[in-house]
């Protein structure tokens, strides 16, 4: 029994050594070539794909979303295989072909994704028509950071960072388009981002009264943080969300981080499918593979964003997050903002 039992488990390393070599001799030779955004795609993570399918991998890094759809469309898709693009910006690269649909047969990774994630025809921007194509990666809400020693009670609402008391002790983002759309939020618009000609002028009359109360805005975390220890700071408007958290916390700032009940606005990351891929099936693996569970547990702990999988310490399955998606008019957002940064509408209100 003894000799039957260890030669059995001897074949079956070996079919198992074999089939395993099999895998990877069929990507032999085979490069995937991935465009994405730094942290996603950490050496130890190629590596061991790399290893797992005996393909070579080539990451390109990109840090706006400008130079993400410069690098996939000046060859309509044809230089990469797989990429990581924002729920808000996926529509425009299916209009042009840039994005393929995706089978979930292939990425079975995906049924082990949390709640929120699974259901993803509940996710604006996902899906077009019956087909999807892409699936969550990382995500960080936009919430609001907040000095314990400054800020006494835990704020309740993003109303706070218009509050006189933290009149040049608030820090905002300078992006137009999302500004606009929290604004629209406190408003009580039922779409942030499809406002009419009136809630835009609402909003700009209340991003004039945060203009007032704010401190600096700042375009990056590390930003944020060097205005944060080199000021007193009361409230931080947290547009990458966690991230920023960890950033603040590991510099020894004493900072709390609340989601209101009222919902956040939210960015979601995701993997695609270039239309031009030369082995989708390969695209694939390596979507499945970076939502392992370890492999998303350890993104998480390096660079302090949420994954889909893994649950961390500050992401709460009862956060209300609002999808960002594409706004109405971006460039009149954008122009209204430069006026108001300009002071031009601290007259006119």
């Amino acid at each position: 029994m003894t000799f039957s039992f260890s030669f059995a488990r001897f074949v079956r390393r070996a079919l198992m050594a074999g089939a395993i070599s099999l895998a990877a001799m069929a990507h032999a030779d085979t490069v995937l070539r991935v465009l994405t955004w730094p942290g996603y795609a950490d050496p130890d993570v190629v590596s061991a794909f790399e290893k797992k399918t005996g393909a070579r991998v080539e990451v390109t890094f990109v840090n706006t979303d400008d130079e993400l759809w410069s690098r996939l469309s000046s060859n309509n898709g044809g230089d990469f295989d797989v990429f990581a693009v924002n729920t808000a910006e996926l529509q425009r690269y299916i209009d042009k072909g840039l994005s393929a649909p995706l089978d979930l047969a292939g990425i079975p990774n995906q049924a082990r994704q949390l709640p929120r994630f699974r259901d993803i025809a509940t996710i604006p921007g996902l899906m077009r028509g019956k087909r999807l194509y892409a699936i969550p990666f990382t995500y960080a809400e936009m919430g609001l950071i907040y000095n314990r020693k400054l800020v006494k009670q835990e704020p309740t609402s993003m109303d706070a960072m218009w509050d006189p008391q933290y009149r040049g002790k608030v820090l905002a983002y300078s992006g137009s388009v999302h500004n606009f759309s929290v604004a629209a939020l406190l408003d009580g618009s039922k779409d942030p981002f499809r406002l009419s000609a009136g809630e835009l002028r609402a909003a700009s009359q209340r991003l004039v009264g945060l203009r007032r109360n704010v401190l600096a805005f700042y375009s990056s975390p590390e930003e944020a943080v060097q205005f944060y220890l080199e000021n007193e700071v009361a409230l931080v408007f947290a547009n990458f969300g966690t991230q920023q958290v960890q950033a603040l916390r590991e510099a020894g700032a004493d900072v709390g981080y609340v989601v209101p009940k009222q919902g956040v606005l939210a960015w979601l990351d995701c993997w695609s499918v270039t239309g031009r891929a030369r082995s989708p099936q390969l695209a694939a693996q390596w979507i499945d593979m970076t939502l392992q569970a370890d492999v998303s547990a350890r993104f998480s702990e390096r660079h302090g964003l949420a994954n889909t999988v893994t649950a961390t310490a500050l992401s709460n399955a009862s956060d209300k997050l609002i999808w960002l998606e594409p706004a109405e008019d971006t460039d009149k957002r954008h122009a209204l903002w430069t006026r108001i940064l300009s002071g031009d509408m601290l007259r006119k209100f």
